[in-house]
């Protein structure tokens, strides 16, 4: 199916490994300019070589987007390339933490990443998108934002606030050609995802494979109805389509990507 891309450039904050990694070489491979964003300029290089290498276009901004000075520095770097028609935030910081250890500057500190980071580049770059009559605003979320953990506090309250914003920029956006939603995925497994889940299922006695762990993981931790976790480029696919103009129909929708995990929770 051709997405129609061709003729965007589309920002994916974040995107030097894991899902965002996976969306700019999905878009990359439907036509569109790409924009790899993060903080290690090694990291962002490498996936930028790779894109180039399958015939793509592609450029990289690097900054910690978790500051205004931060993200106005990679804002200025990607405005001299051109105008932005589609924006992807993906960037996010995620800690291990309790209710009990994670302090009020892990708070702010995780607000400031996976929330305003967010605003910074909306900001930024909506206002010409409405001037022009087209855009694409999608945010990457977390099914902990509507089904929050006992633990990790911060992380499940900042996916909330992902959430709503999203829902009032399509509200602030209507008739504008630009739309705003949010892609909701549920376990996906990344190398760290991996790693994490290897070691505890060695711990509990799930088996040595990553089959064996995985089937386990899923039934004693967290279940889902396709009995698996998702891969990035599964994201990468459902963001693809909501970046295109196939998706002119859709704004203001949260779009879980999480094996039925949670079905009939908005």
């Amino acid at each position: 199916m051709d997405l129609h891309l061709n003729d965007k450039r589309a920002l994916v904050t974040g995107s030097s490994d894991g899902i965002g990694k996976a969306i700019a070489e999905r878009l990359a491979r439907e036509g569109a300019a790409v924009i790899v964003h993060g903080r290690n300029r090694d990291k962002a290089e490498r996936v930028a070589a790779g894109i180039r290498e399958t015939g793509g276009q592609v450029e990289i901004a690097i900054g910690d987007v978790g500051s205004d000075e931060g993200a106005a520095s990679v804002v200025g770097s990607i405005s001299a390339g051109g105008s932005l028609d589609i924006l992807i935030n993906n960037a996010g910081h995620y800690d291990n933490r309790t209710w009990w250890t994670a302090t009020t500057e892990d708070w702010v500190g995780t607000y400031q990443t996976d929330v305003l980071s967010a605003v910074r580049f909306i900001k930024a770059f909506v206002p010409a998108m409405k001037e022009r009559g087209w855009g694409r605003v999608i945010q990457i979320g977390s099914g902990t934002g509507s089904q929050p953990f006992a633990g990790h506090p911060q992380y499940c309250a900042v996916n909330a606030a992902r959430a709503n914003a999203t829902v009032s920029l399509a509200r602030e956006l209507k008739n504008t050609g630009v739309t705003s939603n949010i892609v909701t995925p549920g376990l996906i497994v990344t190398d760290s995802v991996r790693a994490w889940f290897t070691d505890l299922g060695r711990q509990n006695g799930w088996g040595e494979t990553w089959e064996q762990i995985e089937a386990a993981a899923v039934r004693e931790v967290l279940p889902n109805d396709i009995g698996r976790f998702g891969v990035p480029e599964e994201i990468a696919d459902v963001v693809a389509f909501l970046a295109s103009p196939l998706s002119a129909y859709v704004s203001g929708a949260n779009w879980r990507v999480d094996g039925g995990a949670m079905v009939g929770i908005n």
